[in-house]
């Protein structure tokens, strides 16, 4: 089971908070109570982009479970656990319950069900890719690194945490992005390798690529295929006409004293596009 949370960008501006931008993998069974802090801009993966197979490969790869296995009783919270052989027969079942939609799944898939359809017997047990921004944190700490937290969203909460703790922000001046994953351009060398190199002066067109890339949940397709600029930005030209306009809110410039929507200092890509309209 995996929790992971690193930070891909955070800035600074004086007098404003720092926009920090966080990568994160989670079971998906605990995405609702992430979706709940409005503060935040997020894009995650879908369930119905990724491929029947691919996802039951990652169910059977890293089985999304439980931190903790707490005892029933009344209320919202368990305040004890289960003893080491209920707690084995606990995770015996629940890997049981994967196995058998595992099984579901592939029959739906031979029947020529849909991705969409399909995948869903299969989100309990697994992880989901997010991508966050905001510049207020700390009421989501204090809610979720708390004792009473669901102890799987107290993981992640910790998690998140010790990312931003450890991480040191770039001062933007006034003009500056603060665009994720926009100050990599990837580049193919002749043998075939990717390298990636970082921008320390980001054009529109970085930031294009920054729009592109959040919407993917990282520079990498569900495909696990490298994504180049151009496809990038043919992405967010189409996002952009679609009116599909989540993937805009993660890049921003520091607007000292103002609040923008969901960010306080910081007016987002989004922000600006629907300011002008």
């Amino acid at each position: 089971m995996t929790i992971e949370a690193k930070v891909i960008a955070h800035s600074a501006h004086p007098g404003c908070p720092d926009l920090i931008t966080l990568q994160l993998r989670y079971p998906r069974f605990i995405h609702s109570e992430v979706m709940t802090h409005r503060v935040f801009s997020r894009n995650a993966s879908s369930s119905r982009a990724v491929p029947i197979k691919r996802m039951i490969d990652e169910v059977e790869a890293d089985l999304a479970m439980p931190v903790e296995w707490g005892a029933n009783e009344p209320g919202m919270q368990a305040t004890s656990v289960l003893g080491n052989i209920s707690e084995g027969k606990a995770k015996s079942a629940w890997e049981f319950a994967a196995r058998d939609m595992i099984w579901k799944a592939k029959a739906l898939d031979d029947l020529n069900v849909h991705k969409q359809i399909v995948n869903r017997l299969l989100e309990p047990f697994s992880h989901i890719s997010v991508v966050v921004t905001a510049t207020d944190w700390q009421n989501f700490f204090d809610l979720r690194c708390h004792e009473k937290a669901d102890p799987t969203m107290r993981a992640l909460a910790f998690a998140m945490r010790n990312a931003i703790a450890g991480s040191t922000a770039r001062l933007l001046n006034k003009n500056e992005w603060h665009a994720p994953y926009g100050d990599k351009n990837i580049v193919v060398s002749n043998g075939g390798d990717v390298e990636h190199k970082r921008k320390t002066s980001l054009s529109m067109t970085d930031v294009n690529i920054s729009v592109a890339r959040c919407a993917r949940v990282s520079y990498l397709g569900h495909d696990n295929k490298i994504v180049m600029p151009a496809a990038d930005l043919d992405l967010a030209r189409k996002l952009r006409l679609s009116r599909h306009m989540s993937p805009f809110e993660h890049q921003a410039k520091p607007t000292p004293g103002e609040r923008h929507a969901n960010f306080n200092g910081w007016q987002s890509y989004r922000s600006m596009m629907e300011a002008k309209q």
